[in-house]
């Protein structure tokens, strides 16, 4: 029986900013936040929607008749939340709240300031606590605060949408935190890469080698244990030039990013090509690894010097 390799774990942190346009109904909303004024959307049958959408979720119908509603509401429905994570509305323990605002038909989602949970609950009113610097987004709503008063009285006041120096882009960012476990076969072929050695896994019923390898022939469906050194070198079977520069990514644009068929192997890995350039990459090219210090695995492929691959020799794994 072979030996169980130490099975890896790395933090990984996924992060990019999205940005898009805006259209009329949403610039109209985020400005409109920025200046402290909440507006919704008038559907054809005389709904308020709040947070306003460009289209009726029931008949699809474009929509544009923009409404002012009131800062204060009324919790519909609500959760507690113990442990605020990085990046939510507030440090403290607070709840998540569906709040219908005066004069809306629907709940906006935003976070509650309350002592705890047996201060909240369904019917409750609520108001906005309004941020102290706003810029025309959704955390222009600091979030909401118990409240006493009434509730508002009368239909929602028309608006017309139109503000000094409005809203046009808005950028998000979205950013995913977990743990990376990789399992038996990659952490094994991580632990060999450290080493300068790249060792896939052979299917014992269909015999295809796999780099890196999944513990798993994905082809038979059956267990994977058998190492298979293979390359180092290789024939890049297809590739991509990349012209935007990645945060946090010492690579100057535009350079070169690959699928290599190792010398050996079923199945063509993702690395990117250096020590050429970028305009002379091409399918079939030979490369071999380069190791920088103590890196544990290749920083890039280069050029080997190698005649080209005959296109038959790698067709399979383009």
């Amino acid at each position: 029986m072979p030996d169980v390799p130490e099975v890896l774990t790395a933090p990984l942190v996924v992060e990019f900013p999205f940005t898009r346009s805006l259209g009329p109904v949403q610039s109209a909303f985020l400005t409109g936040l920025r200046e402290r004024t909440v507006l919704g959307v008038r559907t054809g049958d005389g709904r308020v929607i709040v947070p306003p959408t460009e289209y009726d979720p029931v008949t699809a119908e474009e929509l544009r008749a923009l409404v002012e509603v009131g800062s204060g509401g009324t919790v519909t429905t609500w959760a507690w939340n113990p442990a605020p994570r990085r990046g939510q509305p507030l440090t403290t323990p607070f709840a998540w709240v569906l709040v219908r605002l005066d004069g809306a038909d629907t709940a906006l989602l935003h976070a509650l300031d309350a002592a705890g949970p047996d201060t909240v609950r369904t019917g409750m009113r609520v108001r906005v606590r309004w941020a102290a610097e706003r810029t025309g987004a959704i955390t222009d709503i600091a979030c909401f605060v118990p409240d006493d008063g009434p509730a508002g009285e009368g239909p929602p006041a028309v608006h017309g949408g139109e503000f000094t120096d409005p809203v046009t882009m808005l950028t998000a960012p979205a950013r995913l935190d977990y743990t990376y476990a990789p399992g038996r076969a990659q952490s094994r072929y991580l632990q060999e890469l450290s080493a300068h050695r790249v060792v896939g896994e052979r299917c014992p019923s269909c015999r295809k080698v796999y780099v890196p390898p999944r513990g798993a022939c994905p082809t038979c469906g059956v267990a994977t244990d058998t190492q298979v050194e293979v390359g180092p070198r290789g024939t890049v079977t297809t590739f991509c030039i990349v012209n935007i520069k990645a945060r946090n990514l010492d690579i100057e644009v535009p350079y070169v990013y690959a699928h290599i068929a190792l010398d050996g192997a079923d199945l063509a890995l993702h690395a990117r090509i250096g020590g050429i350039p970028y305009d002379r990459v091409r399918m079939g090219l030979r490369v071999e690894p380069v190791w920088t210090g103590d890196g544990r695995f290749p920083d890039h492929y280069r050029p080997t010097g190698e005649p080209d691959a005959d296109y038959d020799s790698y067709k399979e794994l383009v």
